[in-house]
């Protein structure tokens, strides 16, 4: 049997019949399971029977000790379940007995609390008794007029004194003199020794602080606080928080340490130290600072208005962020507005004319960069007519169907200064910023545009206008010969200087104007100026003219009849004519001048108009000629040479003419039995049939009968 419950128990994993009759007939010896054993029925079934009969046994032997067990378990229960009814029992009568005594607890703490109060009944009239009886003592006393208990006459004992004089005070005070009590306690109202004890405490404060002991501060303080003279200690405190502490050249880094250290310090004394701080930093900004700014700013109001304004701004700005420090500290409920009020305090007779101040400045201190540059250039300002966007215009209707009067000589001189935009726009910059540091938030957006109609007066009319005026009166006219182009300078520097002019607007005057109806004007006005420039712009279309008639001198100065007829066919070096090298030299320098002048939109439409010009210019110079074969052929690199400068002026129309200008100089060589085929092909198709006819009459066998038979 203990070998059966050895091989039954024998694995750990769950009993699986097969496997356990496997081993068993693994382990018999014939059982077949063995290898080189032969199998023997007889001895397995004798083995299966016997291990039948173990298991049989054993099974017997377990069934009996579990029943062994439940008994045991059953007996336990029951003896479990009895103990916890015990125990329920007996905590039901713990739980009657803290419920009696919680009942007796509330009953006594009830009679102790009824027995309080009426203690407490008997004991304050007792005690008011008492302390009436005290203060009918120190009456008599005062009465008598001789000091004698101890409180009186122990300087130590201040405190038990200012507290018994405070309350005779008050009492002597409700009584009328014209009774007899009043009359006898009249020493006691008057303010003799009342005044007297309080400046025995102030003098005990003021001591006390010198030394430095802030305990006897606080408990001078603590008394003092229901004297009348309490605001009068802390004047004392202010007065003397404030000796040695502005001793440096920075008021304001003065002011914010002496305020930091006061702030750690106030509330260790006072029992209001937010109202203590708050009369300091009062104190401080109605004397000291107050008095700082004046000696500041007086001494250059009248005699130096830049030196004026850049003191004002210097000295609101180091106002304004001591008292951004200053928020920090608790000084009541409004703070931002108790400071504002003191800040607008010390400076409102400044800032109430500070804007007339500011454009008197500005308009003198322009004034004066604009002439000290003309003086520098020995230049006397002519009077330039004025007149707005319709005006200009009728002027440059008349002056491009109207012959050009006599020009005026600049001498190269363009009137733009880089110095003077540059001087002009810092003082316009610095004014900005100064006008959003002092103006009023209402009246902000007002003085902006007030400083931005200056900035135009100055910088856009008197000196950019101007400049565009005179240039436009020194453009020679088309017939002079070797004229020099200034204007396209003047447009150049310009251009430059309104970018910097429409930079300021963006970065400094939009700021200040964004959100208010002044908006709308600035931008008006604005556009109301680029408009004047361009108009004056298109004005300066007679530079184009020039350079047409420029064109029109190089080629009546080089171009000869024999160019285009040699007198020997056969003997031709030349690619191109002289007067061909020459303008497209000179073209190709003036497209260079124009795309640097000028940007955007403007440099296409200028080249457009001077590439249709110049396509003109060159198709009506051709025709004066009459061409030979050889003559032809040069005719054509000519035209080849134009169009490559062409291509120069990036316009599709501009290259577009010259690519038929081409075309049509074929004309001048191509075979007379090709003319009609020439003539159909894809650039020459759509032209008119005069303008083809036109160039084949300067073929010098246009006379030819053969010639004219084909082109008919």
């Amino acid at each position: 049997v203990t070998h059966c419950k050895e091989f039954f128990f024998c694995g750990q994993e769950p009993f699986v019949a097969d496997e356990y009759i496997e081993r068993l007939a693994w382990r018999t010896p014939g059982g077949g399971s063995r290898g080189g054993e032969a199998f023997d029925p007889k001895r397995l079934l004798e083995e299966f029977v016997n291990h039948i009969q173990e298991l049989q046994v054993m099974d017997e032997r377990i069934q009996r000790k579990v029943e062994k067990l439940e008994q045991q378990c059953q007996k336990e229960a029951k003896e479990f379940a009895k103990k916890v009814q015990e125990l329920q029992k007996s905590n039901q009568v713990a739980f009657q007995h803290f419920q009696e005594l919680d009942e007796h607890i509330s009953y006594v703490a009830t009679k102790v609390c009824h027995l309080g109060d009426q203690l407490e009944g008997v004991n304050t009239p007792r005690q008011r008794a008492v302390e009436a009886q005290k203060l009918m003592k120190y009456f008599n006393e005062f009465l008598d007029g001789e000091l004698k208990s101890d409180v009186f006459t122990n300087s130590e004992k201040i405190k038990e004194a200012a507290d018994i004089i405070q309350k005779l005070h008050l009492i002597a005070q409700e009584l009328p003199f014209d009774s007899l009590m009043g009359f006898c306690c009249y020493p006691l109202s008057s303010p003799g020794k009342y005044h007297d004890l309080e400046c025995q405490l102030i003098q005990e404060f003021t001591s006390a602080q010198r030394r430095g002991e802030i305990s006897r501060m606080r408990e001078v303080a603590a008394v003092l606080l229901h004297f009348k003279g309490y605001s009068h200690c802390v004047d004392v405190y202010i007065k003397q928080c404030q000796e040695g502490a502005f001793l440096r050249n920075d008021v304001f880094e003065d002011a914010a340490i002496l305020c930091q250290r006061v702030n750690k310090q106030v509330g260790e004394i006072f029992s209001n130290p937010e109202t203590v701080l708050a009369k300091l930093i009062q104190n401080i900004f109605e004397v000291k600072l107050q008095s700082y700014v004046k000696d500041q700013l007086e001494e250059h109001r009248k005699s130096d208005a830049e030196q004026y304004l850049k003191n004002l701004y210097d000295l609101y700005t180091r106002t304004a962020n001591l008292s951004s420090k200053l928020m920090e500290f608790n000084l009541g409920t409004d703070k931002q507005t108790f400071l504002s009020k003191l800040i607008k305090a010390i400076f409102i007779s400044y800032l109430e004319n500070y804007i007339e101040v500011e454009i008197g400045y500005l308009k003198s201190r322009s004034a004066m960069i604009l002439q000290r540059y003309y003086d520098s250039k020995n230049h006397q300002k002519r009077s330039i007519g004025t007149g707005g966007i319709q005006d200009l215009k009728e002027r440059l209707r008349q002056r491009t169907n109207l012959p050009l009067g006599p020009s005026i000589d600049t001498h190269g001189e363009t009137f733009l200064s880089q110095e003077v935009v540059v001087n002009l726009l810092q003082e316009t910059k610095q004014a900005f910023e100064r006008c959003h540091r002092l103006s009023d938030p209402s009246d902000l957006p007002k003085n902006a545009f007030r400083i931005f109609s200056m900035l135009v007066e100055f910088l856009c009319t008197e000196h950019i206008d101007y400049a565009l005026e005179t240039g436009l009166a020194g453009i020679p006219s088309s017939d002079s010969k070797n004229a020099n182009l200034y204007f396209l300078d003047v447009v150049h520097q310009a251009n430059t200087i309104f970018h910097l002019f429409d930079k300021q607007f963006n970065d400094h005057l939009m700021p200040l104007i964004s959100s208010s109806p002044k908006l709308s004007e600035c931008l008006q006005k604005k556009k109301d100026i680029i408009e004047q420039m361009e108009v004056k712009l298109d004005m300066g279309i007679d530079t184009l003219n020039c350079m047409i008639g420029q064109m029109k001198h190089i080629l009546a100065a080089e171009q000869k009849k024999t160019d285009f007829k040699p007198e020997d066919e056969n003997n031709v070096l030349i690619q191109y004519t002289n007067a061909c090298v020459k303008v497209c030299g000179y073209v190709r320098k003036q497209v260079e001048k124009i795309r640097n002048s000028m940007d955007g939109k403007n440099v296409d439409t200028v080249l457009m108009e001077l590439g249709v010009r110049f396509h003109r210019l060159i198709y009506e110079h051709l025709q004066q000629y009459s061409y030979s074969c050889m003559g032809g052929m040069l005719a054509i690199c000519d035209v080849a040479e134009y169009r490559k400068c062409a291509k120069d002026f990036k316009i599709a129309l501009v290259l577009q003419l010259f690519d038929t200008l081409h075309a049509l100089c074929n004309l001048l060589v191509v075979a007379p039995d090709n003319l009609k085929q020439v003539c159909s092909g894809e650039q020459l198709a759509n032209l008119d049939k005069n303008i083809l006819h036109s160039f084949v009459q300067l073929r010098v066998d246009y006379r030819s009968a053969r010639l004219a038979r084909h082109f008919s």
